[in-house]
C-alpha cells in the first residue's frame, strides 16, 4: 500500500470552506485528516485538502457548490467500512473528503406510515435502536452496524444478514434527498408506498457508490418488532446438506426465516482461535456450520417447537450432525457473535483476499466447492474461508493466506484469485459483486461483466449528471 504525502490545501479555499461550515467543520491538519485516507482493509490510501464536516443539508449543498466551481473533487465518507474501497480517496491533487458524520439526526419516526426519516451521517445501531425504543423494527443488519452510516449502506445497497426476509438497503427505502453534483438538491423525502410520476430518481442513487450524488436523508421502512425468536447453530456433512436444511425450514415456514448463514470450518476455527471469548457451543467442531435464526411479530407463533421439528426431520435423514438452540438472548448473541466475527478473525489470522460474490440459491453448495478447489490449487496451502448468506446466494469466497507465505506476495496474486473465483460465479450465472458494490477494487472487472449498453447507459448517466466528473473519482465505472 502507498503512502503519500498530503497536498497542501489553497489557503483561500480552506477559508471558503470555513467560511461555510465554520472552524469545527473544516479538518485541515494532517493528523485529523489522515484517518479519513485510508480503508478499513489497509489496502489503499490516498490524498485530500480537507475533511468537510458539513451539519446540514445546505451546507453540503454550499460545499459542493463551491467544489464544483473550483473543479475539486468530492469523496463523499460514511463510516469508511467499505471492502473495496469505495470511500477512499485517490493519490490526487485538489479533492476533499466530505464526512456525513456530523449530519446524524433521526428527524422523524411515524408508526402509523412505519417510517422513519434520518440523515446520512446517522450510524445503523442507533437507527436500530431508535425503532426499537418506538416499539418497532428497522430489519437491516450486518457485522460493521457499529460504525456503518445510512447514507453508505444506501449508496452501496448493502445487504446484510436479514436480505433473505426483508430485502437489501434498497427494499428498505422509500424516499431519498440528495445533493446533485452543481449543488443542487432533490427534495425526495416520501412517505408514500405508491408514487408513479415518472423515472424513479430516488433508485439512481443506491448503489451508486457517491458517483451521482451524496444522499444527505432517507426516509425508511420500519416493520412490527419480534415477539418470539429461535436460533440455532448446526453442524452438517456437506454443504448440499446445507442447502437441504434451508429448503426444509422455507417449506415449514418460509416467514418465519430472517436468517440463515453459512460457515466453513476453517472460518470458525480461525474465530474461536483469534477471538477471545468466542466459543462453539457444540460437542466438536465440523466441516460445515449453519446458523439459522427464525423471528415472528406474533407471540404464541411457536418458533421453538418449529426450529426442534425441522432440525429433527433434518438429523434423521442425516443432513444435520449436530445442533445447539439458544435457551437465552445472551446463547443467541453468543452463537451469533460466532458469524460476525468472521472478518474480524481473518484478519488476524493474516492476509485474504476477498470474494463477495453471489449465485443462484441453488448453486450455493457447487459455488463453495469448485471456488475452493481452484483457489487451492492456483496457490497450493491457501485456506478458503467461505460464509454468508446461504438463504439469499451471497457467500463471501474469500481466501486466507497460506503459511510459510509472506502477506504481500499472497495480497500480489488478490486479481488471480478474484479471477479463479469469478470464472465459476461466471458459469453458475452469478455476479461478481453481491453487496460490497465496486469501489476501487472492482472497476477492471465492470468492463467484462456488464459492458456494451449496460455500462454504455451507467456512463451516460454518469456524464448527464456529474459532467465534471467530480463525484467520488475512481470508483464504480472504468476509465472510458
Amino acid at each position: 500500500m502507498p503512502d503519500h504525502a498530503p497536498h497542501p490545501a489553497d489557503p483561500s479555499l480552506l477559508t471558503a470552506f470555513r467560511d461555510i461550515l465554520g472552524a469545527p467543520g473544516v479538518l485541515a491538519e494532517p493528523g485529523d485528516v489522515a484517518p479519513h485516507l485510508s480503508d478499513w482493509r489497509g489496502l489503499y490510501r490516498g490524498e485530500a485538502m480537507a475533511v468537510l464536516r458539513p451539519a446540514s443539508t445546505e451546507e453540503v449543498s454550499a460545499c459542493v457548490k463551491l467544489c464544483a466551481a473550483q473543479g475539486i473533487a468530492i469523496i463523499p465518507q460514511g463510516g469508511n467500512t467499505s471492502m473495496v474501497g469505495g470511500a477512499t480517496p485517490e493519490a490526487r491533487p485538489r479533492q476533499v473528503v466530505l464526512s456525513l458524520a456530523r449530519m446524524n439526526r433521526v428527524r422523524e419516526v411515524d408508526t402509523a406510515d412505519m417510517t422513519m426519516t434520518v440523515e446520512a451521517g446517522l450510524v445503523l445501531a442507533r437507527a436500530q435502536q431508535v425503532a426499537a425504543e418506538h416499539g418497532v423494527l428497522f430489519p437491516l443488519s450486518l457485522g460493521a452496524e457499529g460504525t456503518a452510516m445510512i447514507g453508505g449502506l444506501l449508496s452501496t445497497n448493502a445487504g446484510g444478514n436479514t436480505t433473505v426476509r426483508y430485502g437489501n438497503a434498497r427494499e428498505l427505502m422509500l424516499g431519498l434527498e440528495v445533493v446533485l453534483p452543481d449543488g443542487s438538491v432533490i427534495n425526495g423525502l416520501r412517505r408514500l408506498r405508491k408514487d408513479n410520476t415518472g423515472y424513479a430518481l430516488r433508485h439512481l442513487f443506491v448503489g451508486a457508490e457517491g458517483t451521482l450524488g451524496i444522499i444527505t436523508a432517507a426516509v425508511l421502512r420500519l416493520f412490527p418488532a419480534a415477539r418470539e425468536t429461535a436460533t440455532a447453530l448446526c453442524t452438517l456433512p456437506s454443504e448440499d446438506a446445507a442447502l437441504a436444511l434451508f429448503r426444509r425450514f422455507r417449506a415449514a415456514d418460509e416467514g418465519a426465516v430472517r436468517a440463515f448463514e453459512y460457515m466453513s470450518g476453517i472460518g470458525m476455527g480461525m474465530v474461536t482461535a483469534t477471538i477471545e471469548g468466542a466459543t462453539l457451543p457444540l460437542a466438536a467442531p465440523a466441516d460445515h456450520y449453519v446458523l439459522v435464526d427464525l423471528s415472528a411479530s406474533r407471540e404464541g407463533a411457536g418458533l421453538r417447537g418449529l426450529m426442534e421439528s425441522v432440525l429433527e426431520a433434518a438429523m434423521e435423514a442425516g443432513e444435520v450432525e449436530d445442533a445447539a438452540l439458544a435457551e437465552s438472548e445472551a446463547q443467541r448473541a453468543a452463537i451469533w457473535r460466532l458469524r460476525e466475527e468472521h472478518p474480524e478473525a481473518q484478519k488476524r489470522a493474516g492476509a485474504s483476499v476477498k470474494n463477495d460474490v453471489s449465485v443462484p440459491v441453488s448453486a450455493v453448495p457447487e459455488l463453495i466447492r469448485r471456488a475452493s478447489a481452484a483457489c487451492r490449487e492456483l496457490i497450493p496451502g491457501s485456506r478458503p474461508v467461505p460464509f454468508g448468506h446461504m438463504g439469499d446466494g451471497n457467500i463471501h469466497m474469500n481466501l486466507a493466506q497460506p503459511e510459510g507465505m509472506s502477506a504481500a506476495d499472497f495480497l500480489a496474486r488478490s486479481h488471480d484469485i478474484m479471477d479463479e473465483v469469478n470464472a465459476v460465479v461466471r458459469d453458475l450465472g452469478g455476479s461478481f459483486s453481491a453487496e460490497h458494490g465496486i469501489g476501487r477494487l472492482k472497476t477492471d472487472m465492470m468492463e467484462s461483466w456488464r459492458g456494451g449498453a449496460e455500462l454504455d447507459a451507467m456512463r451516460r448517466i454518469k456524464a448527464a449528471l456529474d459532467p465534471q466528473g467530480i463525484m467520488n473519482p475512481g470508483k464504480l465505472l472504468p476509465d472510458a
